[in-house]
């Protein structure tokens, strides 16, 4: 009794501080119900997710309005939420450029493609003689940020060879005709040359590795050229990322387009090699920022039920990019003139100087709130609304808080919190997974150990991978509706690393049986089970890709979304990186490349339990909102059933039983503290 006495008293006691938040994050009941103000609701299993705790008082006076802080629940209600006509516009407009960027993600399967050569005057009989072992790999889908890439790779026997390229070489049309090729099988042969001729298969007459003879011992500089948009993609995520969330999403995505525009039109310009590869680096970095900065805006527009879907279209825009780009390069028919033709339609995106607004979320929280006035009046303007139909009292509120300085964060304070850098290294750590594992799904089925005569033709592989990616990105759509970002992602992880261990187990025990003649087993179905094996991987991984950038998005808070984001595509980039570096040591530590990244699956399948659940949940605004979305159990709690841990108010109450025990001297002899007495 005298523990329920003090319960009661506690929980009515004027003076009473609020309780620190537990080990997950979590906040007692009460404490829960009083943020309810600030957005957070009830998840699906009654609980809610995001507790966030109101914002500390600022050095100058009292903390903003818990209304304006309330975007979701306050501000854009007010706006009309999605059903707005200017911010379906601007969400639109946010679609446009994600084919694009599906042009230029793609363009190093065409513009770096290995051919097939031979020494000139050898003859076009004698052409698989020169091909290399090195793969054919794009810069795959970490420009758009919502998948893996969708990589290529060589396959046992070229095929026919395409077009003949225009021979080049140190003493152009005035070389001798060379002998031909003793065997078909002589790389060396094809390396005494001093001039080629060329088989590309891309639909290309003249590619980069045709123009400047990227063959034999100058093989390496293709990979430094798959380098070069990579790493710049790398560092243009971890960098605009930063710049965004000080200076804004707007200014970031302007400057961005301008200079793709200049550097990937100089990319066509390229005299050597050397030049290409560095004026690719700058083109990625600048595609990062355009990426990065739609994919915040893009989530920042859209209320929480539509999230997801206006991520998806964004992807499904790119993924019909990737679906263009071969009738692309057979209508250019030369490199220089696909490269102008896929950078040029960022000419039509300048016009977003006039057109597109900064975020009015992240005006909002960085209390930039004379800024955020002027935006409310022109979106109540387009949308042609009434000023009266504000029932919530939004100005009026807004009008109170003008005088505010602004307060803005940068990514490096997540480093002090407890919760919220746990989330986005385990974020960081699944994207890295998915992207770098992908590489060797696609490799298993489209690589040397896999000779399916479908699967030797440059466009079968082409639209296999982005076939592949499309039927994944599909199946996210059902799966997420069902079971929530957090439930889908684990699913799609526990794919990943079944369809790898199988593959690295399974078909090693199938090869060794096949070695025995009465076992039944031939090569034919080690293949086929290894070609099944990795469409489930590759199906699998691009969905993990996607989900941890999304699920980034979700649960960073505004103040450094971009930031947040920018380290979940930077890992994926270290991911992708992964490719080149083994196709440039001619595939040595392959096999240990794959073991390593089946051993992160099952790390990242553990690792994910920590991950709140974002689904229906408003976004986090700060830092407080971000530390606070709770983690959840995966099955909702029973009715009745009592936490396994008491709060940490609630283990304050035991310090009642020493009062009993004081209390209880005065008892009967016999009688325990409750009352009653000893068997």
């Amino acid at each position: 009794m005298a523990i329920d006495r003090r319960r009661e008293a506690a929980g009515g006691g004027p003076g009473r501080l609020p309780p620190a938040a537990e080990e997950n994050g979590a906040l007692p009941p009460g404490d829960a119900a009083a943020s309810a103000p600030l957005g957070g609701r009830a998840g699906p299993g009654g609980g809610g997710d995001i507790q966030p705790l109101p914002a500390p008082h600022a050095a100058g006076g009292p903390h903003p309005s818990l209304l304006l802080l309330d975007y979701d629940g306050s501000v854009l209600p007010f706006l009309g939420g999605l059903g707005g006509g200017y911010q379906k516009t601007l969400v639109l407009l946010t679609w446009i450029p994600a084919l694009f960027i599906g042009f230029s993600q793609f363009s190093d399967s065409f513009l770096l493609d290995q051919p097939n050569f031979w020494c000139r005057g050898a003859g076009k009989g004698a052409e698989s003689a020169g091909v290399t072992a090195t793969g054919r790999w794009g810069g795959g889908d970490l420009a758009n940020g919502t998948s893996p890439p969708t990589t290529l790779f060589p396959t046992a026997a070229w095929g026919t060879a395409g077009p003949l390229g225009n021979g080049s070489g140190a003493d152009g049309g005035e070389a001798p005709p060379l002998p031909s090729p003793p065997d078909k099988g002589d790389n060396a042969s094809n390396c005494d040359c001093h001039a080629w001729d060329y088989g590309i298969r891309t639909g290309l007459v003249q590619n980069v590795v045709s123009k400047w003879d990227l063959v034999c011992d100058n093989a390496w500089k293709v990979h430094v050229a798959k380098f070069s948009l990579l790493v710049g993609l790398i560092f243009g995520y971890l960098i605009t990322g930063c710049i965004a969330d000080w200076f804004g999403r707007r200014p970031v995505l302007l400057f961005s387009i301008i200079f793709i525009l200049i550097f990937g039109l100089t990319v066509a310009l390229s005299v050597n090699v050397t030049m290409f590869s560095t004026l690719r680096f700058f083109e990625g970095f600048c595609l990062a920022g355009v990426t990065l900065t739609l994919y915040a805006l893009r989530i920042e527009l859209c209320p929480p039920g539509k999230r997801f879907m206006i991520t998806m279209v964004a992807s499904l825009v790119a993924t019909a990019g990737q679906l263009l780009m071969p009738g692309l390069a057979a209508l250019c028919r030369d490199w220089q003139v696909l490269q102008a033709f896929i950078i040029c339609p960022f000419l039509l995106t300048l016009l977003y100087w006039s057109i597109f607004p900064e975020s009015l979320r992240w005006l909002m929280a960085t209390h930039q709130f004379e800024s955020a006035k002027k935006l409310i009046l022109h979106f109540t303007q387009k949308n042609r609304m009434n000023p009266e139909s504000d029932i919530k009292g939004v100005m009026p509120e807004l009008e109170k808080e003008l005088s505010r300085r602004p307060r803005k964060v940068c990514i490096v304070k997540v480093v002090g919190t407890r919760n919220l850098w746990k989330n986005i290294v385990v974020l960081c750590v699944n994207s890295l997974t998915g992207f770098g594992i992908h590489h060797c799904f696609a490799r298993s089925m489209m690589g040397h150990e896999v000779k399916v005569p479908l699967l030797e033709d440059f466009y079968a592989d082409y639209y296999a991978a982005a076939g592949i990616a499309l039927a994944s990105c599909l199946a996210m759509c059902l799966a997420v509706r069902v079971l929530g970002r957090r439930g889908g992602l684990l699913l799609f992880m526990i794919l990943t690393a079944l369809a790898s261990l199988l593959q690295l187990g399974l078909l090693n025990l199938i090869g060794k049986y096949s070695q025995h003649p009465d076992s039944g087993m031939s090569d034919k179905v080690k293949d086929k089970f290894s070609i099944t094996f990795s469409i489930v991987g590759m199906f699998a991984s691009h969905a993990v890709g996607s989900l941890s950038v999304f699920f980034c998005a979700e649960i960073t808070p505004t103040v450094i979304r971009c930031g947040g984001l920018g380290l979940v595509l930077a890992s994926a980039g270290f991911g992708m990186l992964t490719a080149p570096i083994i196709e440039l040591h001619n595939q040595k530590g392959y096999f240990l490349h794959h073991v390593i990244f089946a051993c992160c699956t099952l790390i990242c399948i553990i690792c994910l339990l920590l991950l709140p659940e974002s689904r229906g949940q408003s976004l986090p605004e700060s830092i407080p909102d971000g530390e606070h979305y709770t983690r959840q159990p995966l099955l909702p709690p029973r009715r009745g059933e009592q936490p396994l841990l008491p709060t940490h108010a609630e283990l304050k109450d035991y310090s009642g039983l020493h009062d009993a025990a004081a209390a209880g001297d005065g008892l009967p002899d016999g009688a325990t503290a409750n009352g009653g007495r000893p068997m």
